[in-house]
């Protein structure tokens, strides 16, 4: 049972003929909307390949919200702990013919408190994983401790799975990797927030994390505790879309994990299923099954 604790949206997604500049103004080729969100995006994804995988995330009470959770529903994702309570956000995604982002999003009203709620929830029903997104470090580190704390004695919580990706500053990395078991991160954030490659097989070490760097068409690299190093290579597809990528990444990783695979089998696993998930339009369209 894997717990998917995080952001859920309706993605904008715009094609438009290059990124726009500062001041520029480009006409935009589609327009297309659809479900999004990375949690829910993993969790999904992590449906599809055979997982028990619940979302937990923050919506409205609105019908377009019912719908929301309806899709995650028909691809097996339980939904009973999604908080009805806020507002189904929108995330704008520019996206060019190569395949190239840019992504405008908007926040939602996934707090602290809706964190220590899904962490005691998911240990008393004996959740074996919970997925956290980058988005909530360093605050979520003190909502875990609560939930923890109040835990019974030698009670096992579930592992924790971060997808770093959205982490905006070195802090709040730094503080998911010393909660997290295992983390994903792109590489251009993760150089960005913690340094070159000697900085990154520090960081597992030092924080006691299996850490998995996706580089898109250039592979994966998995840094273990222990100092070991695996790459590999992505597969070969002609991308249509690239989004929603690396949360199909991240959600099959999960799920391997959950059926007992090794985290060097669990990433060579997601690095398919996040390559055939390009061949289609849309962050959901293109998510494989088993």
């Amino acid at each position: 049972m894997i717990v998917f604790c995080g952001y859920a949206n309706i993605d904008l997604t715009v094609g438009v003929p290059s990124l726009p500049a500062p001041g520029d103004r480009v006409q935009a080729t589609t327009v297309r909307e659809g479900h999004g969100g990375m949690a829910a995006n993993a969790s999904a994804a992590a449906a599809r390949t055979g997982a028990d995988a619940w979302f937990a995330g923050v919506v409205g009470p609105e019908p377009r919200s019912t719908a929301f959770l309806a899709a995650l529903a028909a691809d097996g994702v339980r939904t009973d702990w999604t908080a009805r309570t806020g507002t189904l956000t929108t995330a704008v995604v520019l996206l060019t013919p190569d395949g190239e982002r840019a992504v405008i999003s908007q926040d939602d009203e996934l707090d602290a408190r809706h964190i220590t709620r899904t962490a005691r929830a998911a240990r008393e029903a004996g959740a074996d994983w919970l997925y956290l997104d980058g988005y909530r470090f360093p605050q979520a580190a003190a909502a875990l401790a609560e939930a923890a704390a109040d835990a019974p004695p030698g009670t096992p919580g579930p592992g924790l799975v971060v997808d770093l990706d959205g982490c905006d500053r070195p802090e709040a990395m730094r503080t998911a990797l010393a909660a997290a078991d295992h983390a994903v991160v792109g590489r251009p954030l993760a150089v960005a927030l913690l340094g070159g490659e000697p900085a990154l097989v520090r960081a597992a070490a030092d924080w006691d994390v299996h850490l998995v760097v996706t580089d898109g068409s250039r592979g994966w690299t998995l840094l273990t505790p222990a100092g070991e190093r695996h790459d590999g290579p992505a597969i070969e597809v002609d991308t249509v879309d690239a989004t929603g990528a690396g949360d199909c990444f991240t959600g099959a990783y999960c799920a391997e994990l959950d059926r007992g695979r090794s985290p060097l089998e669990a990433a060579r696993f997601a690095t398919v299923a996040a390559g055939l998930s390009c061949t289609r339009p849309g962050a959901r369209d293109g998510l494989p099954d088993r």
